[in-house]
């Protein structure tokens, strides 16, 4: 049997280097925009991730993903649609 080390916190975030797995997209998103239109895009992998580390930084855990929810983009298990306002569990 194989043995795995056991993860010192388990809420923690995947990361790449120093990066966490949200920010690395984000940067990964900035970096194929800077591929398909060069030119004055090549700044926003670095403008573009600094502002979303300094944006994470001052809200809550998860954020993105209710930011997500709001503009209709993905659906939160168990609970009702942002527009419902009443329902019984």
């Amino acid at each position: 049997m194989k043995r795995v080390p056991f993860p010192q916190y388990l809420s923690r975030p995947m990361q790449f280097l120093w990066w966490e797995s949200d920010e690395l997209a984000v940067i990964l998103l900035f970096v194929g925009l800077a591929m398909m239109f060069g030119g004055v895009f090549w700044f926003l992998p670095f403008l573009g991730s600094y502002a979303f580390v300094r944006l994470k930084r001052e809200y809550p855990k998860d954020f993105l993903r209710h930011v997500f929810y709001f503009l209709g983009l993905t659906r939160l298990k168990g609970y009702p649609e942002y527009w419902e306002r009443e329902f019984s569990e």
